[in-house]
């Protein structure tokens, strides 16, 4: 099983990331996926989910508007659309995959929002 994210980097505040999740090793239609964030010296916390069935999706209060999270069952990846960057978006963002009680993660992706 992996889930291989990319599409990190740094950007300026204002600007737009998109950052995809390439999954191998398991039925990708059936897990809902996600996006998580983890900034230095806090707790990670969901971002964005997006569903296995009929792709109902579900924002953090700090993203709505901005984000946009997408899949494509062909291709066995998700995508996190990130638009009007700001500062306090800087952090590591996982994937994620959940089905029942399993649930795999990827390695993470850098994003830095500075001038």
């Amino acid at each position: 099983v992996q889930l291989v994210e990319s599409g990190g980097g740094l950007v300026q505040p204002g600007g737009s990331l998109r950052l995809s999740c390439a999954a191998s090793g398991f039925t990708f239609s059936n897990y809902a996926m996600s996006w998580y964030r983890q900034a230095p010296g806090k707790v990670r916390e969901l971002v964005a989910l997006i569903s296995s069935t009929d792709g109902n999706t579900h924002y953090a209060d700090s993203v709505k508007g901005r984000f946009t999270i997408s899949r494509d069952n062909a291709k066995n990846t998700v995508y996190l659309q990130m638009n009007s960057l700001k500062p306090e978006d800087t952090a590591v963002y996982y994937c994620n995959a959940l089905y029942l009680l399993r649930q795999y993660w990827g390695q993470g992706t850098q994003v830095t929002v500075s001038s």
